[in-house]
């Protein structure tokens, strides 16, 4: 076993202890524990998962930094590291009886009611406890005392009570100083960031919501208010900390505070479950560029505005106006089964090469070449003698490929401003300037009409 213990800093003010460590902690290893005012933790099972005991360390003690704590104390056993702790010494992963034996009583819980009458026969540290005659010290102290003392040498097993993780996470900051600029509530937004990124962990979820709540000085001024809060959210869950400080960093360049800030409550609002793929050989190039991306579209998002930076959601219809629509980079679309199985089933080439319009959707494939480019409302065309005309007279070469639809949107098509229902025979034409297009004629409703001829796209 491999434990590392931490004892509360002298002014126990990160957050409220040991809580905020506790979650902090269970990013590293789900078994956490409390004894008395120290926070212990068991990673044996995680050193690989980190990459060896001196990477964990150095991860465990950058982040401690942050959070105002001194780096923990290193034992074999739990007892033993709590001792380390409370002596000021790092310890190590291989820690023996050498090493706390020159400890003095006060580092063992069990001991400290009776080091005063054991300093009178002459018992001033751990290793004069241990050369005692344990019949005695059974007789005179408890067998509690001998067991404690059997528990930090690793000569008997020890119990915890593992904590608890809680169904809802908010975490408080009492700032050091008085904050005057928003921007500089993001270091202390980081330090209860961590704790949520350690109950996250344990929970194997992701958080969409954050909100950040700022209580203002008690010198504030009358019109200022009791704080302000600001919520930001991301578009798929996550626990990467460092991309929620961006994300609140941009959010908190637009506040301005009313009065100084002397206190932050973070808040989950919220949370999904969270399965991260673990990277492999096989690993699709197209989703992780994608997933690469997505950080960066909504930091652009919030700093230009989410109803400034969009992106493409395909959609189950045929009509080509209505094969995809825009949507803030932040909001959370549905994507209908049959995309999701399509991109499934397609070929990794096909779903890496990039198209710069979504092809239709439906139980069946198109037919036919698709155009690269949609104009955003069909041109009608000129007709004479009965052949459709564009920069010269359009000869027909690929078609008819026939789409109908939107007599599924019934009375919200109004609302929507969705495509009306259609009935069109798409062609791909030549025109002898234009080159090739995309055109289609409505089906006339009565026998004595002539079709419309209407130019829909271009190909590159």
């Amino acid at each position: 076993m491999l434990w590392a213990a931490w004892l509360p800093p002298p002014d126990a003010r990160p957050q409220p202890w040991p809580q905020a460590l506790t979650h902090w902690a269970l990013s590293f290893t789900p078994r956490v524990t409390c004894q008395g005012d120290a926070v212990l933790m068991e990673v044996q099972a995680s050193l690989r998962l980190f990459g060896g005991w001196p990477a964990l360390r150095a991860r465990v003690e950058v982040q401690g930094r942050e959070l105002g704590l001194a780096p923990p104390a290193w034992a074999p056993q739990a007892l033993a590291a709590l001792a380390l702790a409370r002596a000021g010494l790092p310890g190590t992963p291989d820690a023996g009886p050498a090493d706390i034996d020159p400890l003095p009583l006060t580092v063992l819980d069990a001991a400290v009611p009776h080091a005063a009458l054991l300093a009178q026969t002459g018992c001033h540290t751990l290793g004069d406890l241990r050369r005692r005659p344990r019949g005695a010290l059974a007789r005179r102290f408890g067998a509690a005392l001998l067991e404690a003392l059997d528990q930090a040498h690793g000569l008997r097993p020890s119990v915890h009570a593992w904590v608890s993780v809680p169904d809802r996470f908010e975490a408080r900051l009492e700032l050091p100083w008085r904050v005057e600029q928003a921007e500089a509530l993001v270091d202390g937004a980081r330090r209860l960031l961590l704790p949520l990124q350690g109950w996250l962990t344990a929970r194997q979820a992701g958080v969409r919501a954050c909100r950040l709540r700022w209580l203002h000085d008690g010198l504030r001024p009358r019109d200022a208010g009791p704080g302000g809060e600001l919520l930001w959210r991301t578009a798929t869950p996550t626990r990467d900390i460092d991309h929620l400080q961006r994300l609140l960093s941009e959010h908190l360049a637009q506040v301005t505070l009313q009065a100084p800030v002397g206190e932050l409550v973070l808040e989950a609002v919220e949370v999904q479950s969270l399965n991260p793929q673990a990277a492999d050989w096989w690993a699709d190039p197209a989703r992780a560029e994608a997933e690469a991306l997505q950080p960066v579209l909504e930091r652009l998002a919030a700093r230009l505005g989410p109803q400034r930076v969009l992106r493409p959601v395909l959609c189950q219809d045929h009509r080509p106006e209505a094969m995809v629509r825009w949507c803030p980079t932040t909001e959370v679309t549905e994507v209908p089964e049959a995309v999701e199985l399509a991109q499934a089933t397609a070929p990794a080439a096909q779903r890496s090469r990039p198209r710069r319009s979504a092809p239709a959707v439906g139980s069946q494939p198109a037919v036919g070449p698709q155009p690269g480019f949609l104009r955003p409302q069909p041109l009608r065309l000129a007709v004479r003698g009965h052949r459709p005309h564009y920069q010269g007279e359009l000869q027909l070469l690929v078609g008819p490929q026939r789409v109908e639809g939107g007599w599924w949107d019934g009375e919200t098509r109004a609302a929507a401003a969705d495509p009306p229902p259609l009935s069109r025979d798409y062609w791909v034409a030549h025109s002898p300037r234009a080159g090739l297009l995309w055109v289609f004629c409505t089906r006339p409703v009565a026998q004595q009409q002539e079709p419309a001829w209407y130019l829909h796209g271009h190909f590159a």
